[in-house]
């Protein structure tokens, strides 16, 4: 067998604070070989994270390692000094956390900071060596353009371009073995797909092991050969991902597994009220959103950046209407023009059959009465110096329309809804968890009674078990008040359990439009099945990542080409896809599609793919036979 690179073994730490020692990890243990990728899950507070920086010698005050020796290489971590230490983080071992944007400096480009970092380690290495490095392990991370990226500055990447960065520069040093910290919750789920193919890869080409730390099971399968499962502190689980799915040993295992949401071996939302289908709650009729931002190559130059274009849907009395897309797409763009953050450059978006464009500013206070927007980050949603009470009573006082006695009584009844217990309603923000934060947003949305809320990402910061809870307690509240849902979100897990319809949105367009069923059973645009090849699952796919999943991201909204805006990335472009920008269509099979394929036949998609990959491998290719077939 492979001598382990790492050796857990009994760990135990502490949370110590003055007239308190709680434990956070009991007894931990295990052993980590050459290029092998070892899974850690749990769900919220089961020490993760702090197992994940004990192994890299990050303890600090108030954690305290009262046992047990973290040996690398058969040196203990834990009984190094400082100096020591940090020799060897960033060297030998790496780590990436799973907040990219706030990672690297944003004054500083981001191949200059990598830089930087290599000279720092390796003091002998010349600068032009170490860029040289550095742009060959952006091309091995499949980083577009590596020579324009080396010199772009943090905002100018994407998050998913953000996460390559981060594992160029855990990697520069060609460490042992690498931690990676929920890396894959923040993102799109195609590139969350694509940074799961890479770290298979760099496994093989750079014989890194990996320690897969998330709190998702279905993830953490597509990686890793061995997981551990903890719960509050402990070791209850370790075996195959194959063997846990299949026969947990562990209560804990089994319940973890039963809030995975299913996908295809799961019946289609229903509401739990009948939905109105003559009153349209929300209509949005052709609506354009352009912002003006500086071109950075041009002297008091602009660019139109094209957020939403020609957008058009109806959201019916009772429903939950759900809008999917990778990031980029509009959909933050859009939940802010149905909100009325912002207004739309051009369209019309009625609120119960009223054009809110047309309302004076008492309408409009009166309106947002009747509709509530929720984000996704709990932890800058809301005021960290006013107490848990105070805070979601803040509409009340804004609007006036309870005196002080009805405002707490309202606040506590809304609290108790929620599954917030009333001991918080004096208690200040702080120590709370993600879970808690957004139950807190939750109820300072529904104290106003309204009829429509606007979930942007709400649940995407949350892990699986979390986002569970909270899903019924959306169903539960809708059930009582008859509340209608809009669901913005990229993870199509929880949109197959919340949804009734779903929009699928592309480049500031919709371009699938259908109920539930058919979006993830008969879906008609090629997007919308690489967004479904791409969904980590413990069931079987009905869509091959080979086939529908696509490299690299979305093109950039800044001067969209004419033609099909989907075609440089889809696997059925054709001539004709350049040409015509394609109109929602109806579809024999249900709903709508903006594509040419939407109701070809199984035979013509086969066809068309074996046609588009013919044409794409003889691209390169001189030879009058590949010209002819480019022809």
């Amino acid at each position: 067998m492979t001598e382990p690179i790492l050796q857990v073994r009994n760990i135990c730490v502490d949370l110590v604070r003055p007239g308190q020692t709680r434990p956070v990890l009991r007894d931990i243990s295990f052993d980590l070989v050459e290029r092998q990728a070892l899974g850690i899950i749990g769900e919220s507070g089961s020490g993760k994270t702090v197992l994940s920086r004990i192994v890299i010698g990050a303890v600090n005050p108030p954690l305290k390692v009262t046992k047990g020796e973290v040996l690398y290489r058969g040196r203990d971590l834990l009984a190094m000094d400082r100096t020591e230490i940090q020799r060897l983080r960033g060297r030998e071992f790496g780590y990436i956390g799973n907040n990219p944007g706030s990672a690297l400096d944003p004054t500083v480009p981001v191949g200059q900071q990598i830089v930087e970092k290599l000279r720092s380690v390796e003091p002998g290495i010349s600068r032009d060596e170490a860029v040289r490095r550095i742009l060959a392990l952006m091309g091995a991370v499949r980083l577009p353009r590596p020579e324009a990226r080396f010199h772009e500055f943090p905002f100018q990447y994407s998050g998913g371009m953000m996460q390559r960065a981060l594992i160029v520069d855990a990697l520069v040093t060609n460490p042992a073995f690498l931690i990676a910290d929920n890396v894959t919750q923040p993102l799109d789920v195609t590139i969350a797909a694509q940074i799961i193919r890479l770290m298979h890869e760099l496994r093989k080409d750079f014989r890194t092991a990996v320690i897969f730390v998330s709190s998702s099971l279905a993830v953490v399968r597509e990686i890793a050969d061995d997981i551990i499962v903890l719960n509050e502190g402990e070791i209850v689980e370790r075996s195959t991902p194959e063997r846990i799915i299949s026969a947990p040993g562990h209560d804990y295992s089994k319940r973890l597994i039963e809030r995975i949401p299913r996908i295809w071996t799961t019946e289609a939302k229903q509401a739990p009220r009948p939905v109105d289908t003559q009153k349209a709650m929300l209509r949005v009729d052709d609506v354009y959103k352009t912002y003006r931002v500086a071109d950075p190559n041009k002297f008091f130059g602009h660019n139109k950046v094209e957020a939403v274009r020609g957008v058009s849907f109806e959201v019916m009395a009772g429903e939950n209407f759900g809008i999917v897309g990778e990031s980029g797409c509009g959909k933050s763009t859009l939940s802010r023009l149905l909100s009325w953050v912002e207004e739309p450059d051009r369209g019309t978006i009625y609120f119960e059959d009223a054009d809110i464009a047309k309302m004076n500013r008492r309408k409009l206070l009166g309106l947002r009465c009747r509709f509530q927007l929720l984000l996704q980050d709990p932890y800058n949603a809301m005021p960290p110096h006013m107490p848990v009470g105070r805070t979601i009573a803040e509409p009340l006082y804004i609007h006036g329309t309870h005196n002080r006695k009805e405002v707490r009584e309202r606040v506590l009844a809304v609290m108790n809804e929620v599954g917030l217990p009333s001991s918080l309603y004096e208690n200040l923000l702080v120590g709370l968890s993600a879970g808690q934060r957004q139950r807190i947003n939750l109820a300072r949305a529904l104290v106003l009674e309204p009829h429509l809320l606007i979930l942007d990402e709400t649940l995407s910061a949350l892990d699986q078990v979390e986002q569970s809870r909270l899903l019924e307690i959306f169903e539960r509240l809708q059930a009582q008040h008859g509340f209608t849902y809009i669901f913005i979100s990229h993870d199509l897990a929880m949109v197959r359990r919340a949804c009734t319809r779903i929009a699928v949105m592309y480049l500031g367009k919709i371009v699938e439009l259908a109920d539930n069923q058919t979006v993830f059973f008969n879906p008609g645009h090629p997007y919308t099945k690489a967004l479904l090849s791409a969904v980590p699952t413990i069931e079987p796919r009905r869509y091959d990542a080979k086939e529908c999943l696509l490299e690299g991201e979305p093109p950039s909204p800044i001067n969209i080409p004419s033609g099909c805006s989907f075609k440089p990335r889809c696997p059925l472009a054709v001539e004709r896809c350049w040409a015509e920008e394609p109109a929602l269509l109806d579809r024999k099979a249900g709903g709508h599609s903006a594509c040419i394929w939407a109701n070809a036949s199984e035979a013509e998609l086969r066809d068309a793919a074996v046609a588009a990959r013919l044409r794409r491998e003889s691209a390169a290719d001189p030879t009058p036979d590949a010209v002819a077939l480019r022809a």
